[in-house]
């Protein structure tokens, strides 16, 4: 056999061997520095006991109802945050179109402002519920709301705080309310409608006109649900929503962790 080729074949299959021995070797190293930081992160989850991880999860949602209750507490708190300012019901919101054309922008804005002004009142003074629900948060709460998604703390506080948030809330929004007159046309016309039923209406001189004028369609529908209800949902709905947006901040921005429990947790 010719040397030249008996020694290029020689060379070949030496590299070739080499690039095997190098890819092989290669993959050792991904593995073993991949197991290092496997074990690294482990370490450090396991160097906090599960006590201080809860201790951390109470202490932002402490935070949250702290700055959730001052923010939406102060003057206009509810009417000025986009987020959870309080529009007309639905089914008030086809008539708002025509209530403004025909002059009545006050009527609408007292109302709007009336409904936000009562969420605001009442912020302040749920506080006490979050904390309670907060202190009795076990380990397997925390534990979901830690693996859960940006809707698992409002989940938990749903569970455990809705109805006496109700409780507390809806005397506030009904006294606030009584102030404008505004919120007994609504009233009002929920009773009419269930009263002599939607096929009446809709026959109705009243309807009938606003046919004749194309408008039908703004003609508000009957709920269920009354005023001071929608108002006591939508101001617990604002609350949720800010407590769980500043636990979640905390979580992700070291600028946010300020005490020392939320750094020694979310700082890792």
């Amino acid at each position: 056999m010719n040397k030249k080729i008996i020694l290029s074949s020689l060379v070949v299959c030496s590299t070739l061997s080499f690039a095997f021995d190098l890819n092989s070797f290669t993959k050792d190293i991904v593995k073993d520095i991949t197991s290092t930081d496997t074990k690294k992160e482990q370490t450090v989850t396991s160097s906090l006991s599960q006590d201080t991880v809860s201790k951390g999860l109470k202490e932002a949602l402490k935070v949250g109802v702290n700055y959730a209750t001052k923010t939406l507490g102060a003057q206009n708190g509810y009417l000025n945050n986009k987020e959870v300012k309080i529009p007309l019901p639905q089914n008030l919101q086809k008539a708002e179109t025509i209530i403004r054309q025909v002059g009545g922008d006050k009527v609408a804005d007292d109302l709007i402002k009336s409904m936000n002004k009562a969420a605001t009142n009442a912020a302040p003074k749920t506080a006490k519920i979050f904390i309670e629900a907060i202190e009795k948060m076990n380990l397997e709460d925390a534990k979901k709301i830690l693996s859960g998604d940006e809707h698992a703390a409002t989940d938990y506080f749903k569970e455990n705080t809705n109805n006496k948030l109700k409780e507390l809330i809806k005397p506030i929004v009904n006294k606030t309310m009584q102030e404008n007159s505004v919120s007994k046309y609504y009233d009002t016309f929920n009773t009419y409608y269930k009263q002599y039923g939607k096929e009446y209406v809709e026959n109705s001189s009243v309807m009938n006109l606003a046919k004749n004028f194309g408008v039908d369609k703004y003609i508000p529908s009957a709920s269920d649900e009354s005023l001071d209800d929608y108002v006591t949902n939508k101001a617990i709905d604002g609350l949720f929503k800010m407590i769980s947006e500043k636990e979640a901040s905390i979580r992700e921005n070291p600028v946010e962790q300020t005490t020392s429990i939320l750094k020694k947790v979310f700082g890792n």
